[in-house]
């Protein structure tokens, strides 16, 4: 009787799945609206949160770049401005936070024999958070032996779908919207939740 893949390994992209990023997105929004009222340029947050959306749907590779130039209408002296100010005030801004459930899951995978993954240019981030241990940098694993979770369509689960890997989507902060535009980008799973999350890869493992 035929059997399903064989995963061995648990990819995570550390923002929005492991990493809340709630702190992240409500520092940059802040940092956004603050360089544009620097420029002259009145915001308020509801303004702030529709450019977010709008920058979500149009899948815009640079997220902030693309909500400062919505808010800023497109000017390109202005723009250029307002991005240095956020990036001036974010560079350094260091906001990580464990999604709570989440260090739990990842041990009961590890003890599952599972090896576990994560796209983190910033591995010092995981130390401060007391969860490097937990990850192997490089798994080495092939990626049809691997599951992807990730927030982004268009960064996270297209390519790992496109490399051979089984994914999940973890709706979360400012990509919660965010939907596939073709079966090349449909997750293998969508979840909203560590509980769902922890569902679904078991649902993987076992075929």
């Amino acid at each position: 009787m035929p059997t399903g893949p064989t995963y061995r390994a648990v990819i995570f992209d550390i923002g929005g799945a492991v990493d809340l990023e709630f702190a992240w997105e409500m520092a940059l929004d802040g940092a956004i609206a603050s360089a544009c009222g620097m420029e002259g340029i009145r915001v308020d947050p509801a303004m702030v949160e529709e450019a977010s959306e709008q920058a979500v749907a149009a899948f815009a590779p640079d997220v902030t770049l693309h909500m400062i130039e919505t808010l800023c209408g497109g000017e390109p002296t202005t723009v250029a401005r307002v991005a240095r100010r956020v990036e001036a005030m974010t560079g350094q801004l260091d906001a990580f936070q464990l999604r709570p459930g989440i260090e739990d899951l990842l041990k009961r995978l590890k003890d599952k024999g599972l090896v576990l993954g994560a796209r983190e240019p910033r591995w010092e981030r995981l130390e401060r958070a007391g969860v490097a241990a937990l990850f192997v940098p490089n798994p080495g694993v092939p990626p049809t032996e691997c599951i992807l979770v990730g927030d982004r369509i268009d960064v996270d689960i297209a390519p790992a779908k496109e490399a051979g890997m089984a994914t999940i989507q973890f709706r979360s902060g400012r990509w919660r919207r965010q939907r596939p535009r073709s079966a090349a980008e449909t997750p293998d799973a969508v979840v909203t939740d560590v509980a769902e999350l922890e569902a679904a890869i078991l649902e993987l493992l076992n075929g």
